[in-house]
């Protein structure tokens, strides 16, 4: 009963989060301390063990994910590769920050957090940003989607700084970045949706790797079930990253909003409970 329970929620969460670009962690965390709440063959559910568990399952669904994407070329390596400078090391100190914080902290600040990032991304932003860069300009990303050209550029200190903070809070709370960095990827440097979100679960795999490393190291990982995620996981994450690609980008967008809103809402709420 466990296994499929899990099973189940690894499918669904690294379905829903390949799809955003979230990597899952926002919505496996909370589902997990609901699961606990009603059942007891869940009891050995901590904040720190589904963390653990939360950046080992989304190690498998990035994996799985980014391979679809690189198949379609939505990935920006380069602008990748940057933003983990930052991410990386913000993984280790946010995982090692983890075991100092309490159940309703940790819920209250999570569901803050979700519906901080919520509101920011409803933000109007200009929508003329393709027209900025000709595509000669150093540093500037050119990408073609659905017959339109998107270009953007990142900047090398501001994405070392957001990818750090966004690194911390990902080994904090399990989250994996993506809820934080692609509504940031869009709303501040000109992201087309698609790139974002494809981005995102490359970068996410390996932040996954590094914040899930230091859990083992504190001995946060309860083996004998982070397994049964996996196959979900596995699966969840080919299934989303196809469905991705299907999808309009204001579709993306508005399932951004909607998710983060839900799930700080409830993580409030159950914070205060």
């Amino acid at each position: 009963m466990v296994f499929l329970i899990c099973l189940t929620i690894g499918l669904i969460t690294a379905f829903v989060g390949s799809i955003m670009g979230l990597g899952g962690g926002i919505i496996l965390i909370p589902t997990l301390l609901l699961v606990s709440s009603f059942l007891d063959s869940f009891s050995w559910v901590t904040p720190q063990s589904i963390v653990g568990i939360s950046l080992i399952a989304m190690i498998v669904t990035a994996l799985s994910s980014t391979l679809s994407y690189a198949k379609v070329k939505r990935v920006d390596y380069k602008t990748g590769l940057l933003f983990l400078t930052g991410s990386i090391p913000g993984g280790a100190i946010g995982s090692w920050l983890n075991q100092f914080v309490d159940s309703k902290s940790f819920l209250l600040y999570f569901g803050i957090l979700m519906i901080v990032i919520s509101l920011l991304f409803f933000i109007k932003r200009d929508r003329n940003h393709k027209k900025e860069f000709t595509g000669d300009e150093k540093g500037v990303r050119t990408f073609e989607l659905f017959g339109e050209t998107y270009r953007y550029r990142v900047p090398i200190l501001g994405a070392f700084v957001l990818s750090l903070i966004v690194g911390t809070l990902s080994g904090l709370f399990g989250i994996g970045g993506g809820s934080i960095m692609v509504p940031a990827m869009i709303l501040l440097f000109g992201f087309p949706a698609h790139i974002a979100t494809a981005t995102s679960m490359f970068m996410i795999f390996f932040v996954s790797i590094v914040g899930a490393s230091t859990h083992i190291v504190l001995g946060h990982i309860a083996w004998e079930y982070v397994l049964f995620f996996i196959p979900g996981a596995w699966i969840g994450g080919k299934l989303g990253a196809k469905v991705n690609q299907l999808l309009p980008g204001k579709v993306l967008e508005w399932g951004l909003r909607v998710i983060l809103i839900f799930i700080g809402l409830r993580m409030i709420y159950q914070g205060f409970s």
